[in-house]
This record gives C-alpha cells, sequence and structure tokens, in this order.
C-alpha cells in the first residue's frame, strides 16, 4: 500500500510540474502593460484578416475568413481584400469575388516579378483538403491560375513564393487527427515541417519544429525564416539557390507564440505574436474572453547583432489574437485571426 501511495505522490508531482511548465511557457502568468507609440483605427469589413502582406507600390492584399463561422458549422466564403494604403481614404476591394470553388484563405505571399507583374499564392482549406492556390493579380481581381494539392500537405498555414510557381509552405502540425494535434500543442511536440514544390512535386524541406507557422524569405533569396509558435522562436535558415535545401544557421528565442512574418522595407522583420497563447485559444472558443496582442520588429540584418523590439502590446482591447503585421511608410496595418476588423496604426 506505502508503495502505490508513493508512486500516486510521484505521478502527482511529475502531472503537477508539467502543468506549470505549461503555462509558464503560454504566458499565463505574464503582465500585460499595453503601449504603442502611435495612433491605432479599427478597418471593419475583413472578417479573421490572419494574414496581410504589402506590395511595394503600398496595396495592402488582406487573407480573410470567418472562421467563427466554420466552427459552429455554417461556414461562409473567404475573400482576399486589397487596401490601398497611398489613397487618402482607402477601401477595401474583394479581389475574389468572382471565384467559383469553395474559398478559405489562410497564409498569403506576393512575388513582384521584374516586369511589373504580381503572382499570389494562398493557403485555402476546404472542407474536405488543403489546397494552395496560384493567382495573377489584374487590376482590382485576383485571376485563378492553379490548385495544387498533396498528400504531405498535412497541416498548411503559410506560403512564400520563390516565383510564379515555386514556393515553400508550413506544416504546423505533424498529424491531421484533433487528438494528435492537441497533444502536440500541450505537450510542445516538435513535429512539424516545412514542404518545397519545385513547380511539379513537394519534398520535406526542415522537420522537427514546434508548430512551424510564419514563413517568409530574405530580399536575397538566401535565408528563410520561420516562426514556431509553441517552440517560441524565429528560425532561420540558409537556403541553396541551387537545390533548395535548407539548413539551420541560428534561432532566436521569443517568450511569446509568434506567428506570420512580414519584411520592411529595409529587410527588417515584423512579426504578429500571442504572448498568452492559452488566452488565444479561450477567446478562439468565446470572443468576449479577450486575447492579447503584440508586435515584434527583429533586425535580423548580415553582419549586425539581432535586434528585437516589442512595438506594440495591447491587453485585446482594440484587438485581440493578433497573427501578422506589416508596415509601409508610417501605416502599420496588425491582422487577428478572428477578429471582425483589423488595425491601421500610425507612428
Amino acid at each position: 500500500m506505502k508503495k502505490i501511495t508513493v508512486i500516486s505522490i510521484g505521478l502527482a508531482v511529475v502531472i503537477t510540474i508539467m502543468v506549470v511548465r505549461t503555462l509558464f511557457i503560454a504566458g499565463e502568468f505574464k503582465t500585460i502593460e499595453p503601449h504603442f507609440e502611435g495612433t491605432c483605427i479599427s478597418i471593419e469589413g475583413a472578417v479573421g484578416a490572419e494574414d496581410i502582406t504589402i506590395l511595394s507600390d503600398g496595396t495592402a492584399l488582406i487573407s480573410s475568413d470567418d472562421r467563427r463561422k466554420t466552427l459552429i458549422g455554417t461556414p461562409v466564403q473567404g475573400a482576399i481584400f486589397s487596401y490601398q494604403l497611398n489613397d487618402l481614404e482607402p477601401i477595401l476591394i474583394n479581389l475574389t469575388s468572382g471565384l467559383d470553388f469553395e474559398f478559405h484563405p489562410h497564409g498569403i505571399s506576393a512575388f513582384e516579378h521584374e516586369n511589373g507583374a504580381v503572382s499570389i499564392a494562398v493557403v485555402n482549406h476546404t472542407t474536405n483538403r488543403h489546397f494552395i492556390e496560384l493567382f495573377d493579380l489584374q487590376d482590382d481581381t485576383l485571376l485563378h491560375r492553379r490548385s495544387i494539392s498533396d498528400p504531405l500537405m498535412i497541416s498548411p498555414n503559410d506560403v512564400v513564393l520563390l516565383d510564379a510557381d515555386r514556393f515553400y509552405v508550413t506544416n504546423d502540425h505533424g498529424t491531421s487527427s484533433e487528438f494528435g494535434r492537441t497533444l502536440e500543442e500541450y505537450l510542445l511536440l516538435e513535429r512539424s515541417n516545412v514542404l518545397y514544390y519545385n513547380g511539379q512535386k513537394f519534398s520535406v524541406a526542415a522537420t522537427d519544429m514546434g508548430y512551424a507557422n510564419g514563413i517568409n524569405i530574405s530580399r536575397d533569396g538566401e535565408t528563410m525564416y520561420v516562426a514556431e509558435t509553441v517552440g517560441r522562436r524565429l528560425s532561420l535558415f540558409s537556403r541553396d539557390s541551387n537545390t533548395n535545401e535548407l539548413n539551420v544557421s541560428r534561432t532566436i528565442h521569443f517568450n511569446s507564440g509568434v506567428d506570420n512574418i512580414e519584411l520592411d522595407a529595409d529587410g527588417n522583420l515584423l512579426i504578429g505574436s500571442h504572448p498568452k497563447m492559452l488566452a488565444f485559444t479561450r477567446h478562439a472558443k468565446d470572443a468576449e474572453k479577450l486575447s492579447p496582442s503584440q508586435v515584434f520588429r527583429v533586425s535580423v540584418l548580415s553582419g549586425k547583432k539581432d535586434f528585437i523590439e516589442e512595438i506594440y502590446l495591447n491587453n485585446g482591447n482594440e484587438l485581440s489574437g493578433s497573427s501578422v503585421a506589416a508596415i509601409y511608410g508610417q501605416a502599420l496595418l496588425i491582422g487577428s485571426v478572428l477578429e471582425p476588423h483589423f488595425l491601421r496604426c500610425d507612428f
């Protein structure tokens, strides 16, 4: 009997330590002190603006999907919106209103060609399968070019184009089952990966990642950036431009659940993040429960010391569950996974 009691106590201690560790890593004990050196306004009309990228001419492309509708079993068609930051009074324009297939966009990437053409790739979660949708931007319309799917795309999250047809895509989980996904998240298992598509087929480019989420590439095409949300780190990969192989060069640790990655004009990274990851889980189940929002600007420029600056922090009153931040001039756009608006903030 005493042996059983000792074992029971030992198990209870181990479980308690694991629970406390998970709560600590998830940021449950953090104190949020809101700050931003500027002003923000809400822009209504793009529900669930989970990912945003901005073209060189100031056109923001916004991936929008009402995920709360999907969660309750009444999904509505998602959209890619444009929002021209150089206009005196920018408006949202639905670039995908004419699509004739199921569209629930997630991560988005744009490639600007030397001749001025723009190619777009979007992660699309349909009822039965995951796709990468390839488009060409023409005036106020995205012309659909291809739908790409593969069994290796277990749980695609974000995508980055190398040209019109080649790209890398993150799988944020290593399994498609709900139970397996939950275990990965709460046990902090590193089973997600990055895939490479060469225009014809997929291959695995990087493995053993803790919720591989946002992905982007340096201006010179030599460094790949991957945000690992559960891992709370930014992984930098050297990329062989001939073979497209990825090799980890270093990691930068954050005390936050980093999400999507965008680059500013100087090559610095803008990262939307979740400082309290379990708060975001609660927010996903109940819109009334706030999830703090956070934005980092990260300098990873060659020859300089890595520098992390927290440029925005809010308890969720302005925007809950920030997933992306993109900057153009003095304008900062911040999007979220579930909110019915995004923020335009001016420095």
